[in-house]
């Protein structure tokens, strides 16, 4: 029993996807896989920029960035989902149920605010070309992360150590496959107001403001694009930002779905299918996004490693 907190439930019971064994067996391979393909691509990714000096810009540096909050989300949440498919332990300690809530809530917010610092890099880089080498100079491309990963870590201090000031007795049931702020909050035998607030403030910041700056960097960017006379011209702008593009769609359009938009968690199921997008197929997929049209990387890999593409 942790008494400095009051709390009298010393651990929690997540809900699985099915008690169904074929189906559980079905998942446990389709998340290993995910997992693999999400450690391995993102590894890629930081190690391959990271030994090619052609590499070293700031589009790049802020994939990094975004391979290493990638990694982050992945592994905070699936490791634990796959102990409960493969060895039906569905329990989570109080401990490492704030573990999950902290670094969560600090990847997903650490990956909000890069996407916009990597739409303003686009930006630049379309709307301002003479200027790209000045505006994003390393000192602000290092400031820039810098303020994503401390700004996104206070955030998450907040909210985990208002967390710890509450009081859960009973029932520890969480209706989802993994800890997460709003599901503990309906569990709580305290007053929730102040923690139901900050959250609010938290999705306003990171997930409005920051959506509206996207919005308005690849707004200038389309209107910068339809300017260009040439087809071929317009075709190389568009390639240097859609596979960001893809990846900001992909992304916000299930973080919204999640937080943002109201009766969106009414349906269980339906909450932790577009859950499973964004903190496993996500992490997957966003490596293969930004290498498999992009000829700088895959002219990288073959001097790194050599292969046949």
């Amino acid at each position: 029993m942790l008494t400095g907190n009051q709390t009298a439930v010393v651990e929690f019971i997540l809900q699985g996807f099915s008690e169904d064994p074929q189906v559980r067996a079905l998942l446990s391979v389709l998340f290993v896989l995910l997992y693999l393909t999400a450690i391995v691509g993102n590894g890629l990714i930081i190690t391959l920029i990271t030994l090619s000096p052609g590499l070293h810009t700031p589009m790049y540096f802020f994939l990094v960035n975004l391979a290493l909050l990638d990694i982050m989300c992945t592994t905070t949440v699936l490791p634990k989902l796959l102990e409960s498919l493969l060895v039906q332990v569905d329990t989570i300690s109080y401990q490492g149920c704030l573990a999950q809530i902290f670094f969560l809530i600090w990847s997903l917010g650490a990956e909000l605010l890069l996407l916009t610092a990597m739409a303003f890099d686009r930006y630049v880089a379309i709307c301002q070309p003479l200027r790209y080498g000045t505006i994003m100079s390393w000192p602000l491309c290092v400031l820039l992360a810098v303020a994503v990963w401390t700004i996104t870590v206070l955030n998450t201090s907040v909210h985990t150590g208002l967390i710890t000031q509450l009081t859960f007795c009973g029932p520890n049931h969480i209706q989802h496959f993994m800890c997460e702020a709003p599901s503990l909050l309906l569990l709580s035998c305290s007053p929730t107001i102040i923690n139901n607030v900050m959250i609010i403030v938290a999705d306003v910041y990171f997930g409005v403001v920051n959506f509206f700056l996207t919005m308005a960097s690849y707004g200038y960017i389309v209107a910068s694009i339809l300017r260009i006379r040439s087809t071929s011209g317009k075709r190389r702008a568009f390639s240097t930002c859609s596979s960001h593009l893809l990846v900001v769609t992909l992304y916000y359009s299930t973080v919204i779905y999640t937080y943002l938009l109201p009766g969106s968690g009414a349906s269980t199921a339906n909450g932790k299918v577009v859950t499973v997008l964004y903190t496993a197929v996500s992490p997957a997929l966003n490596p293969l996004i930004y290498t498999l049209r992009n000829k700088d990387v895959k002219a990288a890999l073959q001097k790194v490693a050599p292969v046949s593409w």
